[in-house]
């Protein structure tokens, strides 16, 4: 799909049973963080996991693994950079 599509999302959506609804992105960021904080309290953080890349800089894996590490406080994280 390019991205002058019609069919292009413009707006995050949020879902509400069976269908979504479109919200604002300051509304959309703090549902994911709402669903993520319920689902490290009901699980614990290591039921988290992430895959970043290894063809990505090495900036962002930084950022990546500071992420789960400092914020969701586990060190599942992979970048696959075993070359």
């Amino acid at each position: 799909m390019s991205q002058n599509s019609a069919g292009r999302l413009t707006t995050p959506l949020i879902r509400e049973g069976k269908t979504h609804r479109p919200t604002s992105w300051e509304e959309a960021l703090d549902c994911v963080a709402s669903r993520l904080r319920q689902q490290i309290e009901k699980h614990g953080p290591h039921a988290f996991g992430m895959f970043s890349c290894s063809k990505t800089t090495n900036e962002l894996n930084y950022v990546a693994q500071k992420f789960v590490r400092a914020v969701i406080g586990c060190n599942n994280i992979d970048s696959c950079n075993r070359t």
